[in-house]
């Protein structure tokens, strides 16, 4: 019995018989008068730690195995991973280590769990049991920032799945486990200043309440991604990259209305979280920085991307949720706030802009991109290298196929840019001016680079699941031989 109990036990005992007939009773007794028994209780737990752990992501064709990949997390001195799915080979591979873990259930099953509890636990028969307990496994997350997807029946799904998702794990007596989903900052409709925080008015009321009415049920935490890069890279005249990196010395943002003062962009979006509970009378809920990171490169048009400035933000924030005692936000001094990095690795099968591919803390060989330890105790010594794109590159970029890629995966890349419409290809079709049968990689690039020049200002990416790539080298002057049909290119992108 803990020590928590007995003392209970002596109180229930002295308030029936009204008698201390004992010097050891009088001395216990003495001992609960005088002692707050919360304060015995939490003494005695383990302390909740602050220090940061590492999201593994597996979208690579060239990473470590998970158990390279486990020794690499503890050279990072982190204790905690989160994974994107339930993948075996690494919940056994984190098999008996002190790492605790957080797993996640595929989008793609939400809509049928919601449905059915029978399928939940089935999930978490075949995914959580076999590795549970001597597999740390202590958080599960219902799906990966759903609230920022068009589909609606997914996003209605989600909190009835996470319920499931619960039941389950109750009924087959996994009992340390706590759901969440994660967040990403688009489903706040307003977050500056922190005050007016406010989640988006399609999903306050009909999804976000009766989640956060589950999380502080569950006593589980608000998983959100937070990401200060993005942030100041949408409006880099006006948001000051040192308050972006926890580096500014003089620039500080005052909350008008809550009167808190903030000293880097980090806490500012964290409590803008803060208030928009609140203001749906959930002021309380634990918060989670379930993805945070900088990118250490990124293609030509992404400013901001580089070495230098991962490496001061990684350090700075790492440094900042390791800090003991904690140090919290302003708007909850003093608040542990756990957090996961992103990422483990550079993947390179990532889909997006370049900077997608380049979040990570480790190359695939498993060397460290940049000196970087999560404990937060390192001082570091060496220099990093200065940053060549802290301003927007203004020249001409070009949209071309990718060094290595994949010819047999390039005919539908192909077809898929000349079905964009706008004439994509017109040039490049039979009885254009730069038809030519036999060259399947010069079409691509002209069909690449005609399809950037024409969608990339509505959220078209020169990637093409890897096949594309971005060059500020001319291709009409790389091999004359190939000007005829290159050429052209020269007048689709402009990239300013």
């Amino acid at each position: 019995m803990s020590l928590l109990l007995h003392l209970f036990a002596l109180s229930l005992l002295i308030s029936v018989s009204g008698k201390l007939e004992s010097p050891t009773l009088m001395a216990a007794y003495y001992f609960l008068q005088n002692v707050n028994p919360l304060c015995v209780f939490f003494s005695t737990g383990a302390k909740f730690s602050g220090r940061p752990g590492i999201n593994y992501g597996q979208l690579g064709n060239n990473l470590p195995s998970p158990s390279d990949s486990v020794n690499l997390i503890k050279s990072l001195n982190a204790k905690r991973v989160k994974l994107y799915d339930a993948n075996p080979k690494i919940l056994a591979a984190l098999n008996g280590t002190d790492i605790t873990v957080s797993v996640m259930v595929p989008n793609e099953l939400l809509v049928n769990i919601s449905k059915s509890a029978s399928l939940s636990d089935d999930w978490i028969r075949s995914n959580i049991l076999p590795f549970y307990p001597t597999t740390k496994i202590r958080y599960l997350l219902v799906g990966n920032e759903i609230l920022s997807l068009p589909d609606s029946e997914l996003k209605s799904s989600l909190v009835p799945a996470m319920r499931k998702i619960q039941r389950s794990l109750k009924s087959l007596g996994v009992k340390k486990v706590k759901v969440g989903t994660t967040l990403a900052t688009d489903v706040l409709q307003s977050s500056f200043p922190p005050s007016s925080g406010e989640f988006r008015e399609d999903i306050s009321g009909l999804i976000m309440k009766p989640m956060l009415q589950f999380l502080n049920r569950t006593k589980s935490f608000l998983f959100v991604d937070v990401y200060p890069y993005f942030a100041w890279a949408q409006d880099p005249t006006h948001v000051d990259l040192d308050y972006a990196i926890f580096e500014s010395t003089n620039v500080t943002v005052t909350d008008p209305v809550s009167n808190l003062t903030y000293h880097n962009l980090f806490d500012q979006m964290i409590d803008a979280f803060v208030f928009a509970m609140k203001r749906v009378g959930y002021p309380d809920i634990r918060i989670w920085v379930a993805e945070t990171g900088w990118p250490n490169n990124g293609d030509y048009d992404q400013i901001g991307a580089n070495i230098y400035n991962a490496a001061t933000y990684n350090r700075n924030v790492v440094k900042k949720l390791a800090a003991d005692p904690p140090v919290g936000t302003p708007a909850r001094p003093g608040k542990v706030l756990p957090a996961f990095v992103f990422a483990l690795y550079n993947e390179n099968q990532k889909t997006g802009p370049g900077t997608e591919r380049h979040f990570g803390l480790l190359h695939p060989n498993g060397t460290q991109v940049y000196g970087i330890d999560l404990s937060g105790k390192t001082e570091y010594k060496e220099s990093l290298p200065a940053p060549e794109n802290n301003d927007l590159y203004k020249g001409k970029i070009w949209c071309v196929v990718a060094k290595g890629a994949n010819w047999t995966q390039l005919g539908d890349a192909l077809s898929y840019a000349c079905s964009q419409g706008n004439n994509t290809c017109d040039p490049i079709q039979r009885g254009g001016p730069c038809q030519k049968p036999d060259l399947t990689v010069l079409h691509a690039s002209y069909a690449f680079s005609s399809y950037w020049a024409q969608f990339r200002k509505i959220g078209g990416t020169c990637s093409f699941n890897g096949l594309a790539t971005q060059t500020i080298k001319d291709p009409s002057k790389l091999n004359s031989k190939i000007q005829i049909i290159i050429k052209p290119i020269r007048k689709l992108v402009p990239v300013q």
